[in-house]
């Protein structure tokens, strides 16, 4: 399924119903009075929280979205029907604007969450409601009034544990492929990856953790260069960043390079995407021989002052993987037991 990560709609509430202009009439009852009732409430439309949607595709087919009127009212004192409310489901991690003003609205996480983005119109009120000591016959009503309507900006920002930085082709790919079950494009080239991929990894029974990967960034992303600025927004709710560095890079660049460009546009982008947890992890170990490899993670940690943790791994021979796992799952099990650790 295409990734879309943005969609504008148009959500209408529904109208208030009017109320009723009436007079009780039977026989034999010379001086019934009035008995108009009132209408019933316009529908609210609300966005719902769905762990099973993981896009917005389907808000490129269907752009307009109504919620019912509410019914008149009738005689005898009878209250029109509310209108229904309408409920639209958006998978989590979706933030709603206004178009108009550029205003947050809210933004949906948790499961079955739902949020009220329209009011539906109020009852009109019959004539029954106008009656007093002093006017025994009044013919006043009032309209149902209309319900609210706006136009709406949704953006999705996929809910992941561990997201995953780096060059075009440094193994981001094949990396998520080897940890988990999911199965994007990996070829010899950059840019394979054209859109963000979730994958679930499973420590052990009941132990697991979701992995975002995005598009390869290059330098001048935050210029608009390349695919990955765009995206970069998903990584600002993980918990974990997983920095990937190819050990021997296609295109001759040294490993200390890539990091620094890497972080230069995170900085660009965002003060507090460079402030997040992050672990240097150097790929592709199985294309040099032993020393070599380790001479140059060496060389690199040294040049560019790294003090976090380090791994080394091949992803495509899935080579020092279960230990990086494990290490994960662990950190995020401490992040949720005290979340301070993630400030």
């Amino acid at each position: 399924m295409k990734f879309v990560d943005e969609a504008k709609i148009k959500v209408q509430a529904g109208k208030g119903g009017d109320g009723c202009l009436s007079f009780r009439r039977e026989k034999y009852v010379p001086l019934g009075g009035p008995n108009g009732g009132d209408g019933g409430d316009g529908g609210s439309i609300y966005l719902v929280g769905d762990e099973g949607l993981n896009t917005l595709i389907d808000f490129r087919y269907q752009r307009i979205f109504k919620a019912e009127n509410g019914m008149p009212g009738e005689g005898s004192d009878c209250r029109g029907r509310k209108g229904e409310d309408l409920y639209i489901r958006v998978p989590l991690g979706t933030l709603v604007y206004d178009e108009d003003t550029d205003e947050l609205l809210g933004d949906v996480t948790n499961k079955d969450q739902p949020f009220k983005v329209v009011q539906g119109g109020f009852h009109g009120l019959g004539n029954a409601r106008f009656k007093s000591s002093v006017n025994r016959a009044p013919r006043q009503t009032t309209k149902g009034s209309l319900g609210e309507t706006r136009q709406l900006r949704l953006e999705l920002k996929v809910l992941a544990d561990v997201g995953l930085l780096g060059l075009p082709n440094a193994g981001k790919s094949t990396f998520i492929r080897a940890i988990s079950s999911a199965k994007p494009k990996v070829a010899d080239y950059p840019f394979t990856t054209l859109h963000p991929n979730l994958g679930v990894v499973r420590a052990e029974n009941h132990r697991s953790f979701v992995v975002a990967d995005i598009p390869g960034l290059i330098e001048g992303a935050a210029e608009g260069a390349g695919l990955g600025i765009q995206f970069l927004k998903h990584l600002t709710r993980t918990k974990l960043l997983l920095h990937i560095v190819d050990v021997s890079p296609f295109d001759n660049t040294s490993p200390a390079e890539a990091i620094k460009a890497i972080v230069k546009e995170m900085k660009k982008y965002s003060t507090a995407l460079i402030e997040k947890p992050r672990w240097l992890m150097f790929n592709k170990i199985d294309l040099l021989p032993e020393a070599d490899w380790q001479a140059v993670c060496k060389a690199t940690v040294k040049k560019i002052k790294w003090q976090g943790p380090v791994y080394y791994v091949s992803a495509l021979q899935k080579q020092h993987l279960k230990k990086l796992i494990n290490d994960i799952m662990s950190f995020l099990e401490a992040a949720k037991q005290n979340p301070s650790t993630l400030d």
